[in-house]
């Protein structure tokens, strides 16, 4: 058994256009922003998102929303989603990036918000 639930919404820009993008969406949710402590590529929308994490990612690739789902077994949460016919793209630093039918991306990452809450609000995958 395990546990998953979708944490993070991530708003996927042209690294050349990170700084208006932020100020875009900052100023249209009324949000304050910041860039978490060593991962520059991402500028986080404090509360933009109640419950959530959303966050304007730079990237070397074309402009997407994407979203990531955090578990306590990424091996397992990735392979109940390939089973549902999501394909792996690639991986990094325990971060599995997959594309769902369709042609969505999504993330698989462990747990990073507050266990607390995970425990209270993740579905438990793999009960008879």
């Amino acid at each position: 058994m395990h546990r998953s639930r979708v944490s993070t919404f991530l708003i996927d820009v042209r690294r050349d256009d990170t700084d208006r993008a932020a100020t875009f969406w900052a100023e249209a949710l009324g949000v304050r922003t910041s860039s978490p402590e060593g991962e520059p590529q991402y500028t986080t929308l404090h509360d933009g998102l109640p419950g959530y994490v959303l966050a304007i990612q730079s990237v070397d690739d074309e402009p997407r929303y994407h979203l990531d789902i955090e578990t306590d077994d990424v091996a397992a949460e990735v392979r109940r989603l390939q089973d549902l016919g999501a394909v792996e793209v690639s991986s990094w630093q325990g971060c599995h990036t997959l594309q769902a039918p369709g042609g969505h991306l999504l993330c698989v990452i462990p747990v990073h918000s507050d266990p607390t809450y995970f425990t209270d609000n993740a579905t438990m995958w793999g009960i008879e």
